[in-house]
């Protein structure tokens, strides 16, 4: 009787925190609050790590520390260290700072009992900008989908991503690089851990991220340090399974980052580095961009092979996959720059960039006249940018016949900002605010655009919950989603107004690229 009353109060006394914006975690108990509607509770700046600085700079994070009295999680945490690199990122939070690993959490739960299906969300912005008070990747609206959504903060450029043959030696695993994507793990722990108190349940937990954040959903696949912590992925616009450009080893970007902080920041002491101000480190990757290949790397840890080895030989996490990528993600300018397109033009790009292989080439990015290059030039710089790497990761994913694919194309254009002359389509990072149910007011959007926003969110909740985009059972005015297979003819779903699924019209372009970067 005893024990039964016991865990009847513990449960009561969950509810009641929930209800009333207080969770206890790990470390402490945190205070936030609600929604407009009060149907979402919101939690910011909860630290899922100690503060990366000092002798902790460039460090695996560290456990973070204890609290008594109840923290208020009501803002944002400070952005992680970056320079004005995006004009187009819009920050909520008081500023950067070395002091940013924190994270957040939307919960439409009203209980600790809720087990809902987690969403863990992973920004972009090259592994060199981005943080999580951008209100187009804010979680409340997303959570009205009966999912709890958690983002997280993780160490950017020199900070993130820095390789020094000392921080090597001193590793304890002999490996340097990549403290992004082990903070980014650190937090999936932290949801481990904690998300049972906020009405979530661990054993639900959905990855999802965008460019950067979709590149590292792809190496949190293949790490061995944290493909058990999820269930199911989500990449939207890049992976780390390699484009068409070869990435520098473990050794190169080491050597270039001595020669960088001799030459730069005037020694390669790591004591003297780390007792260095971050704005001043800042400051020189800033004004000399010759600090190395500040992304992730081969670092023999939390990657001990490259993230496309580890796919070939079918050691990644195998568990559902969403991915796909958008019409726009390159510019015709990449081809013609400042030139007007024409056919004379293009013929000779490809000329140059294919040599031998340009006829090929011109056989699977072909364009009648000069109007038609534009749109062709745009296609390829797109491939060339993100969608081929996007392609690669979805096809050896798939090959492994072990998981459930689900490929999609984003297709909706953005309106027009104010004072621009020509469309910039549906361009990179414009699924972002789709997904989230945030764009912008001051857009001239038509309702069309605002049903397919809300049939997004659906599908990615969707395959939260179940593993696949179409939900349980059939959803009024949701177009069905079929599986990425050899077996129907590669379906995609194509996302505009109105969505609809249909076989993929250019994998050739895609098994050219295969075909010629291999002999590159």
């Amino acid at each position: 009787m005893i024990s039964r009353l016991s865990i009847a109060l513990t449960l009561l006394s969950s509810v009641t925190a929930l209800a009333a914006g207080v969770v206890t975690t790990d470390k402490g108990p945190v205070s936030g609050t609600a929604s407009a509607d009060s149907k979402i509770h919101i939690f910011k700046g909860i630290p899922y790590a100690a503060p990366p600085v000092g002798d902790l700079r460039w460090k695996a994070p560290q456990q973070a520390a204890s609290w008594n009295t109840t923290l208020q999680a009501t803002e944002f945490g400070p952005r992680c260290m970056q320079g004005p690199i995006y004009s187009d990122m819009i920050f909520r939070d008081k500023g950067p700072s070395e002091n940013c690993l924190h994270l957040n959490v939307w919960t439409p739960a009203a209980s600790a009992n809720a087990h809902l299906p987690v969403m863990v969300w992973i920004y972009g912005g090259g592994f060199a900008a981005g943080a999580t008070s951008e209100p187009r990747q804010d979680g409340e609206n997303l959570a009205h989908k009966g999912v709890v959504v958690v983002s997280m903060n993780y160490r950017l450029g020199i900070f993130g991503f820095f390789t020094h043959p000392d921080l090597a030696k001193e590793s304890g695993h002999n490996s340097t690089g990549n403290y992004g994507l082990m903070d980014q793990a650190a937090a999936l722990e932290w949801v481990k851990k904690n998300i049972a108190a906020f009405g979530g349940d661990p054993e639900k937990v959905t990855i999802f991220g965008e460019s950067a954040g979709s590149m590292s959903v792809s190496a949190l696949m293949a790490s061995p340090l944290s493909k058990d912590l999820f269930r199911s992925a989500i990449g939207e616009s890049g992976s780390l399974l390699g484009g068409l450009q070869k990435a520098p080893t473990l050794q190169e970007t080491e050597a270039a980052n001595v020669k960088f902080a001799k030459e730069d920041l005037g020694t390669d002491s790591l004591q003297e580095l780390r007792a260095k101000p971050a704005e001043e480190l800042m400051q020189a990757v800033m004004k000399n961009r010759r600090g190395g290949r500040f992304s992730a790397t081969v670092d023999g840890y939390f990657l001990p092979e490259s993230v496309r080895d580890i796919f070939a030989g079918g050691r990644q996490a195998h568990v559902p996959l969403l991915a796909g990528w958008n019409t726009d993600e390159g510019s015709y300018h990449t081809v013609f720059g400042k030139e007007k397109p024409s056919l004379e033009l293009y013929y000779a790009w490809m000329a140059k960039r294919f040599g031998d292989d340009a006829k090929a080439a011109l056989a699977v990015y072909p364009a009648a006249d000069d109007a038609a290059t534009k749109r062709t030039a745009g296609d390829l710089a797109g491939d060339q940018f993100i969608a081929f790497s996007t392609w690669r990761w979805i096809e050896m994913h798939l090959a492994t016949g072990q998981s459930k694919v689900f490929r999609y194309h984003f297709e909706d254009p953005t309106p027009l900002e104010p004072g621009e002359t020509e469309s910039r389509g549906a361009y990179h990072s414009s699924d972002i605010s789709f997904v989230f149910k945030t764009q912008r007011k001051d857009l001239a959007w038509r309702a069309g655009d605002k049903k397919l926003s809300d049939q997004m969110a659906t599908y990615w909740s969707n395959f939260a919950k179940t593993g696949d985009p179409n939900g349980p059972g059939s959803v009024p005015d949701l177009p069905k989603w079929p599986a990425y297979s050899v077996e129907d003819n590669y379906q995609v779903m194509h996302l505009n107004v109105p969505p609809h699924a249909a076989p993929t019209g250019n994998r050739a372009r895609y098994q050219f690229l295969e075909t010629w970067s291999a002999k590159q």
